[in-house]
Order: structure tokens, then sequence, then C-alpha cells
């Protein structure tokens, strides 16, 4: 276990109030995984929200780690997992990378001369199904302590039509949803920052902004600068190496809305009367797609072989804890590893 990791999950233990997130050294080139799996018993009045905050997960992290166990009312003495175990997400590892899928950040610094690159990881809130994050290639262009609220008119419009009327600005404060740090991106309207609500981390329930734990994004805050990179990906399924080890951690789909093509007057006529036709579809894709394709990128220079009946069943899991599903093979048997990579 790397040192670092076993000293924060010891204080973090036994701490009763929120810390940073984790930051551990970044593997070399041609390893992808980072942190351990570990456990830590509940006690009387903790709920899983509180356990998971105070272990810099999210609340998808720790819920879908622990099938069975009540969120709110875990119980004196049960064992909670924490699944502080990730795989990289593909691509550079620069800047920050934010992966919706996933509900997670990682932030690369550039390490200064002689010192050893490290890499954080927090999680975050994404936007909700209408009011989607979007994906790309962004920076930070602005940086703000105790920001004011600005509401959009499509978001004042919301709160007003639910009977819970907005202002026109919001100033800093405890009902300022914007916390007290923000990181506007170069994309119109979208910015990275805390919360007034932090339960909600780790869920899909913004406008499209990103929300940080408050300590988390104060501690972020203070170590990034305006025109840091910033890529928005969504990667539900990642494998990477592990030693010789191939590794897999599987997410959840995201639903995505996609508009339904315009019915003509012939199609509609088709149809019975009392049939209503949807304003959208909710497109599904395959995971095992989605594996597979990643472990192509892993093994272009490095041969590997996948355990199918284990990839099957993570897949069925999909609860977001890394597993190794396979290994790597020797050069000799790469037409093997070619052939089982097909099935």
């Amino acid at each position: 276990m790397n040192t670092l990791h076993a000293t924060i999950i010891t204080l973090l233990t036994t701490l009763a109030f929120p810390v940073h997130a984790a930051i551990y050294d970044l593997p070399p080139e041609g390893q992808d995984v980072i942190g351990e799996i570990s456990t830590v018993v509940a006690m009387h009045d903790d709920t899983l929200v509180d356990i998971a905050r105070h272990h810099g997960l999210g609340y998808y992290d720790v819920v879908r780690a622990n099938p069975g166990v009540n969120v709110w009312v875990p119980g004196e003495g049960t064992e909670v997992v924490l699944p502080n175990r990730f795989i990289l997400p593909p691509g550079p590892r620069t800047g920050l990378v934010l992966n919706i899928a996933e509900y997670r950040m990682y932030y690369y610094p550039k390490p200064a001369p002689g010192e050893t690159a490290k890499v954080h990881t927090y999680p975050m809130s994404i936007g909700r199904m209408d009011w989607e994050t979007p994906l790309g290639l962004t920076q930070i262009v602005a940086m703000a302590r105790n920001p004011a609220w600005y509401p959009p008119q499509s978001v004042r419009e919301e709160h007003a039509a639910n009977g819970d009327p907005l202002p026109n600005v919001v100033p800093p404060g405890p009902d300022n949803p914007l916390g007290t740090r923000a990181l506007r991106l170069g994309l119109p309207g979208y910015l990275i920052h805390g919360t007034n609500k932090p339960a909600g981390v780790g869920m899909r329930v913004s406008h499209g902004c990103i929300r940080m734990f408050p300590e988390d994004i104060e501690f972020l805050f203070d170590r990034i600068q305006v025109k840091t990179a910033v890529r928005i990906i969504d990667v539900p399924v990642k494998v990477g190496w592990d030693g010789d080890a191939l590794v897999a951690e599987v997410h959840p789909l995201l639903e995505v809305p996609q508009r339904l093509p315009k019915a003509t007057p012939e199609k509609i006529a088709e149809l019975d009367a009392d049939v209503e036709l949807p304003d959208v579809e909710v497109l599904s894709k395959d995971p095992l797609t989605h594996l597979t394709e990643q472990f192509i990128a892993m093994t272009t220079t490095r041969a590997g072989q996948l355990d199918w009946d284990i990839v099957e069943a993570l897949v069925k899991r999909s609860d977001g804890i890394p597993e190794v599903v396979g290994i790597g093979i020797k050069e000799t048997d790469t037409k093997n590893a070619a052939t089982s990579a097909a099935f």
C-alpha cells in the first residue's frame, strides 16, 4: 500500500470532520491503478453519506460499494467498504480530467523540479439529464473566492415554476449554492464550484456545473491556476495495468436523452389515438463494447488476455470497484490473446 495513502486512511478513520481528498504518487507510464480498497466500522450516528465525505468519496461511490446497507442508518458496527481504488482515466495525464460517468475528477499538477509527480482525485456532482454537463476540452478562465451567483434566466424560471423564486443575484453566504470557491470554465455558463448542500456530491443533481465538497474545492483552489487545461469525458468502463494484471472498473452508463426525429403526418396517423408520442428516447450502449475498446487500447503495445467470465460478472455488477480481469502474456502468445479478445 502507498505509504501516504495508508497514513491518510488511518487519519480519516479517527477524524470527526471532513478533510481534502487523497493525493497519490502518479504511477509510471504503463501503470494505471492508484489507491486501495479498505473498510471502516460505522458508529451509532453515522450515515453512509457522512462516511463517504470523510473518506473522499461521493454518494454513488459508497452506496454502490455497499449494497443492502441503509444509506441513512447503516447501523452501529456495520462494516462499510471504502472503494478508494481507481484506474486512471484514459488520455493525457495533465491538468484536470473530469469523468462524468464515474462522478470523479483527477488533477495532475505539474511537479516542481526534483519532485515526484502526483495525482489528486475528488468526487463530484454532475448535471441532471435535463441540464447535462458538456463534454470536451476547455480550460479554467477565471477563479473567484466567495463568489456571488447570478442565476441564469432558465434556472430562475424553473425555480419560479416550483414556487421558489430566485433573486437576480445571490450574494456570498450560506444560501449561495456556489459555496466559497468557483472556477470558471471556457464553456460559457459552466463552473467547477463548491456547494451549500454537500450531501448531493457524487450525484446527478446540478444544472450542468461541477460541484465539489467545500473542503475539496478550497484545497484545489489553492493549488490550481487559470489556464489549467480541463478535459471532460464520459468513460463508464476503464481498463488499465496494475503490474502484470489487467484491471477493469465498470460504472453504470449515464442515460443521455436524444431528441427523436420529427414524426411525419403519415407516421402519426399510424398510431392509435390514445398513444402518446414520446419527446425523447434513452439510447443504451453495450458496456462490453466499451470494455473491449479499452482492452484493445491497453494492449496495442503490450499483449494481454481477458477472462471473459470475470468480465461479464463485473459488467453485471457495475459498482465502480476495480477488479483483475486478465493478465499480460508473453509475445509468443500474442496470437492466442487476439483470439481471446475476439470472443
